[in-house]
């Protein structure tokens, strides 16, 4: 059995933050696993060069009171990410001060300095057989995945397993898009992460969400909540819940399931107090399933007809391009060309892995439903009323 915690947090005060934490903590059994000497690295969502009140990133205020947690108990920690982009020194470091993260050193803690990479391989995993992963991992005694709580272009939410992305170094990642452009083998890689890695801590920040265009230029929502779960699968379950997320139809939760991967949970606090009706989701290509397959040559045509019609895309907003090259740059399938020095996009060629408009520093990339999508979607929603 899972065990997924709820407690209120209505904002980032230090003097709500702590007793918040330590709340959420009391039913997982506290933090008296923590050995003096064992080094705890903190795997937050650092996703880009961002402020915290963009609600983009983990806040530096709930970081910094789980680092004094952990410190006061004798144990070495360590604050990383591999955000979007180079991974190296300047860069992370220049992360660091603009997600405001640096605030975890007043407490003894530190920040990853390591910018190696190991590669493995991975036999047991459903898809990722061998990966290239941060090796600043291989320093800790346990990981703690800290995450940020947001809606996301390809995988609709981002929560706790997809947090654990950031353990590919950043350019890797468009190499693992590339690799599975399949929505459910990308979801596959993202469980395979967490098995590989096995968080013994998932903590979610949902003080203050984002909705709309996620993950990185949606809009912050308040939820006021703060969860901890010893199982990232439970963790993003609930958290699906709460943004009115249909769980069926969250391909990372669907796949832990088909995996086995999933349990009861057994809740502390009641999710339902926290509950956003309206926030501003990004539908994916999962919200509309066929209940009748068509065989053979039909049915792959009906197919690749059926997700022409129906599946969400990234397009250019070009009032609010700015011609900076950056989403032409980082697209795994090299899908974009530049006009006038607007962006194009090779629907040919594109993956949907949204790459595109997580990183546009602008959010001029949107994700788009087709028309029809919207229309039978609203209609499958009026009819569960």
């Amino acid at each position: 059995m899972s065990v997924v915690s709820i407690v209120p947090c209505r904002d980032y005060a230090p003097e709500t933050v702590r007793p918040a934490l330590e709340a959420a903590l009391r039913p997982l059994g506290g933090l008296d696993w923590v050995q003096p000497g064992m080094t705890v690295v903190i795997k937050a969502n650092l996703v880009s060069m961002m402020k915290p009140e963009s609600a983009a990133t983990t806040h530096p205020a709930l970081l910094s009171a789980l680092c004094e947690l952990f410190v006061a108990r004798g144990a070495r920690v360590i604050v990383g990410d591999s955000p979007g982009g180079l991974y190296t020194s300047a860069y992370v470091n220049a992360v660091y001060a603009a997600t405001g993260v640096r605030a975890v050193l007043e407490t003894g803690a530190q920040l990853n300095q390591n910018f190696a990479h190991v590669h493995a391989e991975n036999p047991d995993g459903a898809v990722l057989k061998s990966l290239d992963y941060t090796a600043y991992l291989d320093e800790a005694d346990a990981i703690i995945d800290f995450c940020k709580l947001k809606t996301h272009g390809m995988m609709g939410m981002s929560a706790c397993v997809k947090n654990l992305f950031g353990v590919i170094p950043g350019t890797f990642k468009p190499e693992c898009h590339y690799r599975f452009p399949a929505h459910a083998d990308f979801a596959d890689m993202l469980v395979d992460l967490n098995e590989r890695f096995r968080p013994c801590l998932c903590l979610v920040d949902a003080v203050v969400g984002m909705e709309g265009n996620g993950p990185t230029m949606g809009r912050p929502r308040a939820i006021g909540a703060l969860l901890a779960s010893d199982s990232p699968y439970a963790a993003d379950r609930v958290c699906a819940g709460i943004i009115g997320l249909d769980p069926e139809q969250t391909e990372t939760i669907q796949r832990a399931a088909a995996r086995g991967l999933e349990d009861e949970i057994q809740l502390f606090g009641d999710p339902s107090a926290f509950t956003v009706p309206d926030y501003d989701l990004v539908r994916t290509r999962k919200d509309l399933t066929f209940t009748r397959e068509l065989p053979g040559l039909w049915g792959t045509l009906f197919g690749k007809l059926a997700s022409a019609a129906l599946c969400s895309r990234p397009v250019v907003d070009r009032r609010a391009c700015v011609g900076c090259e950056k989403c032409k740059n980082l697209c795994p399938a090299k899908a974009i060309t530049m006009r006038n020095r607007r962006p194009v996009i090779d629907r040919a060629r594109c993956i949907r892995c949204f790459c595109c408009q997580e990183f546009c520093p602008k959010g001029a990339m949107r994700v788009k439903r087709p028309s029809v999508a919207r229309i039978l979607n609203r209609r499958k929603d009026e009819k569960c009323k």
